[in-house]
């Protein structure tokens, strides 16, 4: 099997913004600015020491940032500045921990903004953060100035200038949503990630099923594969370059496939005979765990992707499913109904030392381990309802973020922070009761749930990593 479907190869490459930021895109330079003439002398450099809030604190008090447009000397300049700021405004909105001040309250114009501050303007309407910024487009190359204030002791936080192909707009709009994000709340941001997902149409019995690519926040939306294959159970490479999948022929065994998103191309991991379910990569990205189902059980097998040899972690006569590694690979969280009922239990890489740590009321499945290696996310069913939670990795602390008719497959965002998801719902249709099944994402405190728009029913999203 094999697809042409291309999408643009993502490489590493990384270059220190001060404060400790770094950025890294394909075509895409930057570099440090120097203080700017409001800035204190104390601030001298591409960035400073300045105001980091406490997450729980922006919770409950989403931070007043002011975004203006970016200045620009032509239309086409002010067009892409609107744009970029339209983005970051977007973006920090959605992660419910920023409060974007309205355009309408500005009282500074932007091209003043972007030459020199006037901080009374800013704090009269509230802002307690300010970006400013300036756009210069020449023929197909750009170039974006931005800085980030704290408006209170009048000083900037962060001064970086970036160079890219002018396609690359939307992606410094993200780097540069990640900057604001983690200058003031102290921790990485999740902005420039995409997320690949299975898009689903047609009747519920005859489902179309294909992967989809997106940013995070759903623009960018690419299929990856034409449909003439169900593909389901999408996971990222921790490069982020390449996606792990099942693929069902209409005869035939399902098969691990691999694909290159850089080159559309695919290839069979190997041939394993009976039902394949749930790979995942390992966190150095040398292997992939999966679930393979032989003589009507199913246990965890590992596979090196040099040698293609595989190795079983599990045997009995359970249904061992769903293996996710932890962040430092030293461990491994699956669901196996050996204990006669389908819970969550953790084991040593090498298949030792298994433990239960689901204690709750009803059957868990689908767990993934945060990429911070603190909680386990999962999903919960029974009695006549699902629930997407956390816990520890040692099964305390379980805690429900939400609640419906239908949700599964939890995934993360690579700081921790916020959790996607689906759910389905009852629709009524042309041919009776149907259903819906769209994205969802909340941030682990349980707030700030919101659907993430696509453009067909969409199930088993997986976010990458930070592409820089």
């Amino acid at each position: 099997m094999r697809t042409d479907l291309r999408f643009p190869t993502l490489t590493r490459r990384r270059a220190a913004l001060g404060a400790g930021a770094a950025l890294a895109a394909p075509g895409i330079a930057a570099w440090p600015l120097p203080a700017a003439r409001a800035q204190q002398p104390a601030a001298q450099g591409g960035g400073a020491a300045g105001a980091v809030i406490n997450i729980e604190t922006a919770r409950t008090n989403p931070i007043p940032i002011a975004i203006p447009d970016m200045a620009g000397a032509t239309p086409d300049a002010q067009r892409i500045g609107r744009d970029i700021a339209r983005v970051i405004q977007n973006n920090l909105r959605n992660s419910g921990l920023f409060r974007p001040i309205e355009r309408e309250a500005f009282i500074q114009t932007p091209e003043a903004a972007a030459a020199t501050p006037r901080f009374q303007d800013w704090r009269v309407i509230g802002a307690q953060a300010l970006t400013t910024g300036r756009v210069e487009a020449a023929g197909e190359r750009l170039r974006v100035e931005f800085r980030l204030w704290d408006v209170l002791p009048e000083q900037q936080l962060q001064g970086t200038a970036f160079t890219a192909p002018l396609q690359n707009w939307r992606r410094i709009a993200h780097l540069i949503s990640d900057v604001i994000y983690e200058r003031l709340l102290g921790e990485k941001g999740y902005f420039d990630t995409r997320v690949v997902y299975v898009s689903e149409t047609g009747p519920r019995d005859r489902r179309t099923r294909r992967l989809a690519i997106m940013d995070q926040d759903g623009e960018n939306h690419r299929f990856l594969t034409d449909g003439a294959f169900a593909a389901l159970t999408p996971r990222f490479h921790p490069n982020s370059d390449r996606v792990a999948f099942m693929a069902y022929q209409a005869r035939g065994e399902p098969r691990v496939v691999l694909l290159d998103l850089g080159t559309g191309r695919t290839e069979v991991l190997g041939s394993f005979p009976g039902m394949t379910l749930s790979p995942r990569f390992s966190p150095d990205g040398r292997s992939v765990v999966l679930s393979a189902a032989r003589g009507g059980v199913a246990n965890i097998y590992v596979v090196d992707l040099a040698s293609r040899r595989e190795r079983q972690l599990t045997s009995g006569g359970a249904l061992d499913v769903s293996p996710c590694y932890s962040p430092d690979g030293t461990q491994i969280v699956f669901n196996s109904d050996r204990g006669g009922d389908q819970q969550l239990y953790v084991m040593d890489a090498d298949g030792g030392n298994v433990r239960r740590i689901s204690f709750g009321r009803g059957r868990y499945a689908t767990p993934v381990w945060s990429p911070r290696g603190d909680l386990i996310a999962f999903t919960r069913f029974g009695t006549g309802s699902f629930a997407i939670g956390v816990m520890r990795p040692d099964g305390s602390g379980e805690r429900i973020l939400s609640e419906g008719w239908a949700m599964e497959g939890p995934t993360f965002a690579p700081n921790g922070r916020v959790l996607m998801f689906y759910r389905e719902t009852p629709a009524r249709d042309a041919r009776g009761t149907g259903y819906s099944a769209r994205l969802a994402s909340i941030d682990i405190a349980g707030f700030n749930e919101r659907q993430i728009m696509t453009p067909t029913d969409a199930t088993d999203p997986a976010w990458s990593p930070l592409l820089s």
